[in-house]
């Protein structure tokens, strides 16, 4: 394999670079790199990446553009609202860099997918905002001896580190158990800035590279921190342990996580033939709901331990959020409170 006459240009500042050079441009080209969502995360990840010259970069994503979006992940136009993330990705960033192979997968990441598509790549990068997600995405990587890339983000602050590489400790060997789904809020419920997801995504497509062209010193058995008011990072080392080992994927990873699978679902569509006979309920934000609804009661799901008393109780309740994750954590404390009422969770949510 060798680099044409156009390859040379696009990347010169790497060939003329000690530690990458031709050696290391030809290792990009011939690295395979999976890209777990598209989001603030994955937005930076993939151009940094793509301009690398990767030569084969997957994206995984089933999501859409939302306007809310747009404040992080700068990959995407008002345009693109509505449009799939993945597709829309690998578009953009096939102008960017012409020489890279996009391979678009717009699906979510499963138990039933993920050892299959893993296989395919030589490393995994982890652009997911869920632990559900994460901690599939770690056992996955485990069971098909895949290094794996991880970043997270809160609010301010972010971490990053490189799981399963060379025998190092994983994901599970840093966070044994996952936490509880009321300590986890997501940002579309607390809110992140801006600038976080590209600092954090540019470090692990900094960590991506270094684990291909084999060069420098890789976060394995450490977590970068790194807080965006103070500018303070710190890294702390961790050890890996037998207890963190991985024989199976988990049946259900949103129930490892103590998210429960809603007893009763409905599809928006079965929703839509028949919404007279139920009451609805939205759990969203204000924004989102200023956006667009399908109607019914709107208290955010902050809100709801002070004003659940409200809910409508003379038909079954809808309940609906973005995704359903939302929904499904108010239908747990609803249940609590009602003995008479059914409530049916929205399948995968309403989006704008």
């Amino acid at each position: 394999m060798s680099l044409s006459n156009e390859e040379q240009k696009q990347y010169n500042r790497h060939l003329i670079l000690d530690k990458i050079g031709e050696r290391g441009q030809l290792k990009l080209k011939q690295a395979k790199v999976l890209v777990i969502g598209a989001g603030g995360l994955g937005c930076p990840v993939l151009q940094y990446l793509a301009a690398a010259g990767v030569g084969t970069i997957g994206i995984i994503d089933n999501d859409v553009v939302d306007q809310s979006n747009l404040q992080r992940q700068i990959l995407y136009t008002v345009d693109d609202i509505g449009k799939s993330k993945a597709a829309t990705a690998a578009s953009r960033l096939s102008k960017l860099n012409p020489f890279v192979q996009f391979n678009v997968y717009r699906e979510k990441l499963t138990n039933q997918n993920a050892i299959s598509l893993f296989k395919q790549y030589d490393v995994i990068v982890d652009g997911s905002d869920n632990f559900a997600t994460r901690y599939l995405t770690n056992d996955a990587a485990v069971l098909t001896q895949k290094p794996l890339v991880y970043g997270a983000i809160f609010k301010f602050e972010g971490q990053v580190s490189v799981f399963n590489y060379q025998g190092s400790a994983t994901y599970r060997c840093l966070y044994p158990a996952p936490p509880k789904p009321e300590e986890s809020p997501n940002c579309s419920e607390i809110g992140v800035i801006g600038v976080l997801p590209g600092i954090i995504g540019s470090l692990q497509a900094n960590e991506t590279i270094k684990i291909i062209c084999e060069i420098g010193e890789v976060l394995a058995n450490k977590l970068l921190m790194y807080d965006t008011l103070s500018m303070r990072q710190m890294i702390l080392k961790y050890e890996k342990t037998d207890k963190a080992e991985v024989a199976e994927l988990e049946n259900d990873y949103e129930f490892f996580c103590g998210i429960k699978t809603a007893t009763h679902e409905i599809t928006l569509k079965e929703l839509q033939n028949n919404q007279s006979a139920y009451n609805l309920l939205d759990v969203r934000e204000d924004w989102e709901r200023e956006q667009h609804h399908i109607g019914g009661q709107h208290i955010p799901l902050g809100q709801l331990q002070q004003r659940y008393q409200e809910i409508q109780t003379d038909k079954p309740l809808v309940v609906y959020c973005k995704s359903g994750v939302r929904s499904q954590r108010a239908i747990d404390f609803l249940e609590q409170e009602f003995e008479n009422i059914t409530f049916i969770n929205l399948k995968d949510g309403f989006s704008s």
